[in-house]
Parts: C-alpha cells; sequence; structure tokens
C-alpha cells in the first residue's frame, strides 16, 4: 500500500473544478462536495477544493500493493491539467 504527499493544485475555478468533479464521475469516482474521500480498484483518494482561494487539494491515501502511489499522482496530475486545459480554451 502506497501513499505520497498530497498534490496541491492553484486557480481551479469553480467551473474547472465542475468539469473535473463531472469526469470523475463520469469514471465511476463519486467526488461530490468540496472534500472527501473515495476510491476504486484499491487506490483511496481525498480531495479538499476551497472555491475562495480555488485551490484543489488530492491525496493518494492507499493503492494496492501492485500500483505504484507515484504512478496514481502523475495520473492525477496529468488529468487534473488536462481539464483545466479543456476549460481555459473554451
Amino acid at each position: 500500500m502506497g501513499q505520497c504527499a498530497p498534490q496541491v493544485f492553484s486557480g481551479i475555478t469553480p467551473e474547472q473544478y465542475a468539469k473535473l468533479a463531472a469526469k470523475a464521475q463520469a469514471a465511476g469516482i463519486d467526488l461530490s462536495g468540496d472534500s472527501g474521500t473515495a476510491s476504486k480498484f484499491g487506490v483511496e483518494m481525498a480531495w479538499n477544493y476551497s472555491p475562495s482561494t480555488q485551490e484543489l487539494t488530492l491525496h493518494c491515501l492507499r493503492t494496492p500493493f501492485f500500483v505504484k502511489a507515484e504512478d496514481v499522482n502523475e495520473k492525477i496530475a496529468a488529468l487534473v491539467k488536462e481539464a483545466v486545459a479543456i476549460n481555459t480554451n473554451c
């Protein structure tokens, strides 16, 4: 089981967060509300979003033995950057 330091993403507008949450829900991850935890396939995540500071913190709490937490963090960072880029190009 792996765990990494939390990742903090700044400048995430409420619209971008909503888009990211919708994308997560489409993938079967219940990212509802501004904070909470969710798990899928043995990966457990915690999140906290502050609309006032536009800061999103994502923390990989647990992974199965065959998945590196660092790999999960890299995938999360790529997905957040993709969601932000999609929204800013609209």
